[in-house]
């Protein structure tokens, strides 16, 4: 089945998801100019404050036009960094967090390889609203199975790739970070890999999203993750100034 994305579908579902936080916004900006009818404000420290608002709610939709509209995220080209040459056959295991726009794409690119895909999602653990209103709007590729992030079940040393594509962040806590880190290196076959992509808790992510960087997490937090769970390497690439390509092998 070939996934068509929509022209703008990445900012359509910034805002689909987020939409409380736009909401809020503009219902903030929309207070303060009423309030100069009963408070008289300086007209500078107004347009300061409301310049802000306007930076935080238009600037990340601007950054995500461009990473996820016009940068080929969904084309997959970046994976060019990542392999030398494609593997033509073998396992591979996409795991997310209960929205799914890349499985289709990735059997699309590896056609005689296996592809079995795996949702960590739990509603207790994972309460973010716009990942419970993107659930709602996901594509469900075959046979996905709901697992712990403790657990997934594949036997020992079977896959050659594990992608986790802008879902990791979406686990808060550190030691669980780890223990899925650890399913996904007691996955792999030696010389087997996990791909992640991330934005990061960086400067460029900062100008890009003000606080709501702090949604993802540094590049030292995955580290320390990463070799918490085993793995001997652990190398990044550039995808953009606001994505961060983790390649990190068994």
């Amino acid at each position: 089945m070939e996934q068509n994305r929509r022209q703008f579908q990445g900012v359509l579902n910034i805002l689909s998801f987020n939409r409380h936080y736009y909401v809020f916004g503009f219902a903030v900006l929309l207070s303060l100019f009423i309030s100069r009818l009963f408070i008289e404000w300086p007209a500078d420290v107004l347009w300061i404050i409301a310049s802000a608002f306007i930076y935080g709610l238009l600037i990340p939709l601007f950054v995500s036009a461009y990473v996820y509209d016009f940068s080929g995220y969904y084309r997959f080209d970046w994976l060019k960094q990542v392999f030398q040459e494609w593997p033509e056959a073998g396992l591979i295991v996409n795991i997310n967090a209960g929205f799914d726009e890349t499985s289709f794409i990735l059997k699309e690119k590896f056609p005689l390889s296996e592809i079995r895909v795996f949702d960590f999602y739990n509603s207790k653990r994972h309460t973010e609203p716009a990942i419970k209103r993107a659930r709602k709007v996901s594509m469900i590729y075959p046979n996905t199975k709901t697992i712990s992030s403790d657990s997934i079940p594949l036997q020992d040393k079977t896959v050659d790739v594990v992608f986790l594509l802008s879902a990791a962040h979406e686990i808060r806590s550190q030691e669980e970070k780890v223990m899925l880190l650890k399913e996904c290196h007691r996955l792999c076959k030696p010389g087997g890999k996990v791909v992640m992509v991330e934005h990061l808790r960086d400067f460029p992510n900062f100008l890009a999203f003000s606080v709501g960087f702090t949604h993802f997490f540094s590049r030292t937090t995955w580290r320390h993750a990463f070799e918490a769970a085993g793995f001997s390497t652990f190398n990044e690439t550039k995808f953009t100034p606001f994505m961060s390509i983790f390649n990190c092998s068994h």
